[in-house]
């Protein structure tokens, strides 16, 4: 086992470390920001909820500047960028790039290789947007590595760096949209326990993370362990009236939104003065709230979107900002957040959304001045894939539509007009799209859309012969890649070219279609029977795209083949296909992993003496779950941050996550004998194999306790098992020096149980 591997009892506490939380309602009345010209720093507001708690916004923390010379960056030749944000002008982009071992935050012009690096911190970076004025970059940071974010900005030229929330401690901050002038960001805090003082009430009954509210309409479907695997949200209050006009949102006694499944962090949003002059001013604030970002705000500044909800049902808001009143509610899409935005007269609002469709589309909603519904309309759809990202030119006049095709891509740009939704006039709104004009890709697979400058597009892009890479559009041209992402020849090491993959279709025991990608080791002769691993994604919404994985470049150099398929529960496939592991469907999804090998070992490439299975997140939930429900099929598998146990994962991950999770899985308290029996540890006797398990120390969405607690039973049953805990690292592995430790150590586990 490498050094860096610690035994059981080895483990300590840190930045990962957290404690039960949970934060009051709180409705004050705000207007949209406006900062005072010459006032110096103001003190941060408060709101205050019915029951009288406080809670503080967010405070500015002034960082070391990341301007002038610096020492220069090791440069990995084989590095990624990804999640570009364009200057107003766009002749500059911000990214992503771990082109010196770390998810860092860099800056360039899109066609030089002059990148500059505007944050030399230890956190990895995850999102960067670049205010509409030019003036500031924001982007968020996981301190540690681990789940918990913070947002900061810093200045084009690296002078004026700060965490703008997310420095308190226990709080995790999210990047939300600029205001269209620049004056402001939306920040999204979620609040610990602390921050609702006084209160009186015992927020946490239950020692699981989610209390047994009894809030919901009408009575629970009968027999949660029965059902058919159709979506129903637990414990939350359902969509009112009927079709994708419905406006959600009933009410508990004091007014607040019924919580979706018990107590968990108070989401707080902000719109927050980069300069520090304005006062912080609040948009909206859910208690128990699983997701709450501002996704846009009108050019006026009357109204706010935002996106709420749990996963599979998110919901897009608006609200009116001069009273914080909710006026509009719609169903929409899960994945990418960034869900819509408004017109320039914000007399429409553009959204993703698949709201009673299967898949998701774009559609248009009218608005009356006060930001009610007045009608909707679908502007572009496609039969048999949905929507997948959404994007706008700054004057709001042209979409920017990706569509998810069988997990490839297709990307076209499409001007956008409405009739029907004046301001001074009752009426629906009726949408309209012109010609969609193609945008030809060199890749497969697009991540992010950015509109940049006059009829510019910047793209990230990814595919299974290259690392992510941002490109850029000019107007009237082809794509062209800027010079500081990965060249092609750079992908991998010489000598090695990436593989290709070919998808598989077939069907599980119960006739419902699956699909995946086939990986086939070089050297291979085409009837000839390789070991294989069957590789599992996490989410279980994400969707096994054909990407360059590096880990899937390990596997396959050791003459493994890789299968990964996309079972029951995954994206890209329509809501029902999505919606079909619900309940007891979960069982079938564990069943679809049996199925997927025994089609591996028929169509040919697999050899069915030498099968192992590997996957991370829900994907090393099923890894677990596949060797202790079909303990003959594998030879091994590789779990990596996966859960083991149902109970244990709901009382030791973040309270937001327990609220979208209890809608996936299931109730803590009311299906704690469908969980108790979806859950590894509950047939752990039936493990026959050799196990290893991954993970992150610093891991607060699924707890490092879910791995070691499995490694120990299958010790004590005799069973091999070992244990990788990867330093500073958490949910996502991002440290170069970790990643290629975790693909050496799994592929040389595989190796040795599959081909010694």
């Amino acid at each position: 086992m490498a050094a860096d591997a610690r035994n059981l009892t080895d483990r300590h506490g840190g930045p990962g470390a957290h404690g039960r939380r949970a934060a009051g309602a709180v409705q004050p009345a705000a207007p949209f920001l406006r900062r005072p010209p010459g006032t110096g720093p103001a003190t941060p507001e408060r709101g205050t909820d019915p029951q009288g708690s406080a809670l503080a916004a967010p405070a500015q923390v002034l960082l070391a500047d990341a301007s002038g010379p610096r020492d220069p960056v090791t440069r990995l030749t084989a590095h990624g960028c990804w999640y570009p944000s364009a200057a107003p002008d766009g002749t500059q982009v911000a990214f992503v790039c771990d082109r010196g071992g770390l998810p860092q935050l860099w800056a360039g012009p899109v066609d030089a290789d002059e990148a500059r690096l505007l944050d030399t911190g230890p956190d990895p970076v995850q999102e960067v947007a670049w205010s509409p004025d030019g003036r500031w970059i924001a982007y968020t940071t996981a301190p540690g590595g681990g789940e918990r974010s913070r947002v900061l900005c810093v200045r084009p030229d690296g002078t004026g760096r700060r965490v703008l929330a997310g420095a308190e401690p226990g709080t995790s901050a999210h990047l939300g949209c600029w205001a269209h002038d620049g004056s402001a960001v939306a920040v999204t805090v979620a609040a610990p326990a602390a921050a609702r003082p006084g209160d009186g009430t015992d927020h946490h009954p239950a020692q699981h993370g989610l209390a047994d509210t009894g809030a919901h309409t009408g009575p629970l479907p009968a027999g949660w362990a029965g059902r058919d695997g159709r979506a129903v949200l637990l414990g939350a209050a359902a969509h009112t009236g009927t079709g994708p006009f419905a406006v959600s949102g009933t009410t508990v006694p004091g007014g607040r939104p019924a919580p979706a499944a018990g107590p968990g962090d108070g989401l707080s949003a902000y719109l927050i003065d980069p300069d520090g002059v304005a006062a912080p001013v609040l948009l909206a604030t859910e208690t128990d709230a699983a997701t709450l970002r501002v996704c846009d705000l009108s050019r006026d500044g009357r109204l706010a979107l935002l996106r709420r909800g749990p996963r599979g049902r998110r919901e897009a808001v608006v609200i009116r900002t001069r009273d914080l009143a909710r006026t509009c509610v719609v169903p929409v899409a899960d994945h990418d957040p960034w869900i819509g935005r408004f017109s320039p007269e914000a007399d429409v609002l553009w959204l993703r959304s698949d709201a009673d469709r299967e898949f998701a589309a774009l559609l248009a909603a009218g608005l009356d001045p006060e930001g009610h519904l007045r009608g909707l309309s679908v502007a572009a759809e496609r039969a048999d894939s949905g929507l997948e990202l959404l994007g706008f030119s700054r004057d709001g006049r042209t979409a920017v539509l990706a569509w998810n095709v069988q997990g490839r891509n297709e990307l076209e740009t499409a001007d956008v007009s409405t009739s029907g939704a004046a301001a001074d006039r009752i009426g629906t709104v009726t949408a309209r799209t012109g010609a969609p004009r193609p945008v030809p890709l060199p890749h497969e697979v697009v991540t992010r859309v950015e509109t940049a400058g006059e009829g510019r597009l910047v793209l990230a892009l990814s595919g299974s012969q290259r690392r992510p890479g941002v490109w850029w559009l000019p107007e009237g041209t082809s794509l062209l890649r800027t010079p500081w992402s990965s060249r092609d020849e750079d992908a991998v090491p010489p000598g090695r070219p990436p593989v290709r993959p070919v998808p598989l279709r077939l069907a599980a025991r119960d006739g419902l279609p699956l699909s995946g990608w086939y990986y086939r080791a070089p050297g291979r002769g085409a009837g000839e029977p390789a070991p294989c691993v069957v590789h599992l994604h996490g989410g279980p919404e994400e969707q096994e795209r054909p990407v360059l994985d590096p880990l899937y470049h390990e596997i396959l150099g050791r003459g493994i083949d890789v299968f990964a398929p996309d079972v029951r529960g995954s994206s890209g496939h329509g809501r029902s296909f999505v919606d079909a592991d619900l309940g007891t469907g979960r069982f079938a999804a564990i069943d679809d992993i049996a199925d997927c090998a025994a089609h591996a070992v028929a169509a040919g490439p697999a050899d069915p003496a030498r099968l192992a299975v590997m996957g991370r997140s829900y994907g090393g939930y099923l890894t677990f779950a596949s060797l202790v429900w079909h303990p003959g099929l594998f030879r091994t598998g590789v779990a990596v941050c996966g859960m083991s146990d149902f109970a244990t994962f709901f009382e030791g991950t973040e309270p937001w996550i327990a609220q979208s999770a209890a809608h996936k899985y299931g109730h803590p308290r009311r299906d704690r004998d469908l969980l108790h029996a979806l859950s590894p540890m509950s047939r752990v006797d039936a493990l026959r194999v050799p196990l290893l398990a991954v993970h992150g120390e610093y891991d607060t969405n699924v707890p490092p306790e879910e791995s070691e607690q499995f490694v120990r039973a299958a010790r004590e049953r005799g069973i091999p098992a070992e244990l990788l805990t990867l330093r500073n690292e958490g949910h996502e592995f991002q440290r170069a020096d970790n990643r290629r430790l975790f693909r050496r150590t799994a592929a040389d586990w595989l190796e040795r149980h599959l081909t010694g």
